[in-house]
């Protein structure tokens, strides 16, 4: 039995293995067979092919037919889908209830108290970082608006605009409500309904074309991106962070100057 590679591959979307992939297509190609009819035509040797053949039963692949030579039957794809989404929200479920209870529990107190007494034996010319990937910076961004105190800062390109709003307008109304200062520099051409809906809750100024893209939260750390988001994929979208009040400080004061 030939296999694209490619297709197995596609198969890891159900949570498979290659062994299993190989046995599971070769099944559907027979409807109905035995282990060591199987392990022939999909090349899964055969001392693996009952512990494999296991393994779908469990995961509702399969099914074991009663009788001698033990035989299996295949699953309609079509059930084996609905399975493995009950399944994976299930699991979702599960570990969505395990986190929550964490976020009350003395552990996260703990991993609180041994990461605050950390970085206070950090060097301060340690807490810096790099990201390569828009996704990664995003989820740094994120973390970095959670924390704000004070201000928040940010100079995007019109693509970033529908960005920030679509991934960052949740946590930025929250800091807003809470207080926080929130400003941004946004392309004269960028879409007017986003920079309405950003207005809501920042302070909204237009810039004519810089490139620049960044985020200073209160004049603490800065993130800035290294890459033109006009000529590059999002996977190789990169950012620097850096945490030095000394340095950041002073540059959010020039920035807020040409901001005014």
């Amino acid at each position: 039995m030939i296999v694209q590679k490619d297709f197995l591959n596609k198969l890891k979307d159900f949570g498979l293995n290659s062994y299993e992939s190989k046995l599971w297509i070769a099944l559907l190609s027979r409807g109905v067979s035995t282990a060591g009819e199987l392990s022939d035509i999909s090349n899964v040797p055969r001392s693996r092919a009952y512990d494999v053949l296991e393994s779908l039963e469990k995961k509702g692949f399969i099914i074991v037919k009663v009788g001698k030579p033990i035989k299996y039957l295949a699953v309609p794809p079509s059930e084996v889908v609905e399975r493995v989404k009950k399944k994976v929200l299930e699991e979702a479920t599960q570990r969505n209830k395990i986190l929550s209870d964490l976020k009350e529990s003395e552990t996260l107190t703990e991993l609180n108290t041994l990461h605050t007494e950390g970085v206070k034996l950090v060097d301060p010319t340690d807490r810096s970082g790099s990201f390569r990937g828009r996704d990664k910076v995003y989820e740094h961004l994120a973390t970095m608006i959670k924390n704000a105190k004070e201000s928040i800062t940010l100079m995007t390109s019109k693509n970033g605009v529908d960005r920030k709003h679509d991934f960052l307008s949740n946590h930025l109304k929250k800091a807003a409500k809470n207080g926080i200062k929130i400003t941004m520099s946004v392309p004269s051409n960028a879409a007017k309904k986003t920079v309405e809906a950003l207005s809501a809750f920042a302070d909204v100024q237009t810039h004519k074309g810089e490139q620049a893209r960044f985020c200073i939260v209160d004049g603490k750390e800065i993130l800035l991106f290294l890459t033109d988001d006009m000529n590059v994929h999002k996977s190789y979208d990169s950012a620097v962070w850096v945490d030095a009040p000394h340095f950041v400080n002073y540059f959010h004061g020039l920035v807020s100057k040409g901001m005014k």
